[in-house]
């Protein structure tokens, strides 16, 4: 068992096998301690993801290390029926790959049961284990769209695509089930500890497979609501996102700037973690429906208000400002920073999904982003906390000419490189790409980061911040709507204290590291639980 280092909240803890990950999971769930956040398991390592003010790390290590790893196994789960029509792009090469014949892969596929191991990648994907043991590599090349419903197999490990996608897997066939569907209870159709049985359906009739559910319907317009003109380049709703979902293959996602958010509800006397409209550079008008009370935080937008009476003013940002019904709102291009915080008194009447407001530009998980045309309605608050107007922005946000240097805690993939690209993370500068989103900044540097371990990574849990480096050597900082799990080694990640900062680097800054320390593994204190400790 080792401990390495993901961030200041958060470490990853590596074991032998599937079998002892799973084990330390169940215990970890049978006795909780007080400040863990979140649990993402792995092929054989958990993400812990705790709270610093409530539990140190050297305490959760300790705790960790002292649990016993032989559960005894899993409980058998509900078992879920997949039908599946084997067709499959890849079907003749798997049987190549394991010197079988279609029909003994089909046969042996069907014959036993797999259990839903853990969920990552998107909502709804369940890594499958046991089943015959298959054990085939990913294909040399990924296929950038791989269709929803796809049977796949790949590194020991079974799957179904709950929609389409980009993957690497060997595809066996498809099946007309809906792995992840919105409008059901419980969205995803595989859970960990679920039990699988694959039955071969025959051919694919002709009619092709179902069409998806149709998305659930958005929310009545209330008497009052802002009608958008112009949504810019990207206007979504935001708040602090969806914990709690990982077993679903959902991460939290949410607002890029929290801080920003959390300043736009305070100042209009809203919960600091309620919904608000992120703006992604400006370019973003509406018109008032009634009265609303509004603030507008994070990228210093110009801000201007046209009454229904043609006079002109221009709001100070971080201050709450009375729309009365008639006035247009419009935002200007911000000359520092990417995303613009827009609150609202009393919240946005929009249906929360998962429990949360945010969308998750990956998963397609959340309230569609907005168009011209929209309606979106609002509760008008009477009463309740009061208005803030001593908000301010915490830091002055970088330009695109700008360098931005960033505290960063190495690991816990940092010794897969070499020592020479521990010393370029940090020496070189890096440039943000127009590649760059809401799933993260992709950089790029003079010289690569070079690993000194080759070979594939097992898929493990990443959290926000992580700086993945695919095999290009160019590294990807990832923000909030990051994939929950990835098979790229994670070279260090960017300090909580500076995620915020991070999701308001424009295309065309540049991005200094500034690593925090050396990396290092944690280690727990001596202690009866040594003997689990490799």
């Amino acid at each position: 068992m080792r401990f390495l280092p993901v961030n200041l909240d958060a470490l990853l803890v590596e074991l032998a096998d599937l079998d002892e990950t799973l084990a330390l999971f169940d215990a970890l769930q049978a006795r909780p301690l007080p400040g863990i956040e979140e649990i993402v398991p792995a092929a054989r390592t958990l993400l812990v993801q705790f709270r610093p003010s409530a539990l140190k790390a050297t305490d959760l290590v300790d705790h960790i290390a002292a649990l016993p790893l032989d559960g005894g196994g899993r409980e058998a789960g509900k078992l879920v029926e997949i039908p599946v029509h084997y067709n499959g792009e890849d079907l003749d090469e798997v049987a190549r790959l394991l010197g079988l014949s279609v029909a003994e892969v089909i046969r042996r596929h069907t014959g036993s049961d797999y259990q839903v191991a853990f969920c990552g990648f998107a909502p709804g994907f369940g890594y499958l284990s046991g089943g015959p043991g298959f054990q085939v590599p990913r294909r040399p090349s990924p296929r950038t769209r791989v269709p929803a419903g796809s049977v796949a197999i790949a590194g020991g490990f079974a799957a179904v695509y709950p929609q389409a996608s980009p993957g690497g897997w060997q595809l066996l066939g498809v099946t007309p089930l809906h792995l992840w569907d919105l409008s059901r209870p419980e969205p995803a159709l595989l859970r960990p500890g679920y039990r699988v049985r694959f039955r071969d359906a025959g051919p694919l009739p002709a009619g092709g497979l179902p069409e998806a559910p149709l998305a659930a319907p958005t929310a009545p317009v209330t008497a009052d609501y802002l009608e958008i003109l112009s949504p810019g380049l990207r206007t979504l709703l935001q708040d602090l996102g969806r914990p709690g979902q990982t077993g679903q293959g959902v991460s939290a996602s949410g607002a890029l700037d929290r801080g920003a958010l959390r300043a736009a509800n305070r100042a209009v006397g809203n919960e600091p973690g309620s919904g608000c409209l992120e703006i992604l550079l400006g370019g973003f008008s509406c018109l008032c429906h009634g009265q609303a009370l509004v603030a507008v935080t994070g990228a210093p937008a110009p801000l201007e208000v046209l009454t229904r009476a043609g006079r002109r003013l221009q709001p100070a940002p971080y201050q709450p400002f009375l729309l009365e019904d008639g006035d247009r709102l419009s935002l200007g291009s911000p000359p520092a920073g990417l995303r613009s915080y827009l609150a609202l008194r009393g919240g946005f009447a929009v249906a929360p999904v998962l429990g949360s407001l945010a969308f998750d530009t990956l998963a397609n998980v959340g309230p569609a982003p907005l168009a011209a045309g929209d309606r979106l309605g609002f509760h008008p608050l009477v009463g309740g906390a009061a208005v803030s107007c001593s908000e301010r922005p915490p830091v002055t946000l970088p330009s695109a000419d700008q360098e931005v240097v960033l505290d960063v805690v190495l690991g816990p993939r940092s010794d897969w490189f070499t020592p020479a690209a521990l010393e370029t993370l940090a020496r070189q500068s890096w440039r943000v790409t127009p590649q760059s989103d809401r799933v993260g900044i992709r950089l790029a540097g003079e010289t690569p980061l070079e690993r000194q371990v080759s070979g594939e990574l097992p898929s493990e849990g990443t959290a926000l911040g992580a700086i993945q480096v695919p095999p290009n050597g160019q590294p990807v900082l990832f923000l909030a709507d990051h994939p929950l799990t990835g098979g790229y080694p994670v070279i260090g990640a960017v300090a909580s204290h500076h995620l915020d900062l991070a999701g308001q680097i424009p295309v065309g800054a540049r991005i200094r590291f500034n690593p925090l320390g050396p990396f290092a593994e944690l280690r727990p204190s001596a202690s009866p639980a040594a003997e689990n400790i490799r």
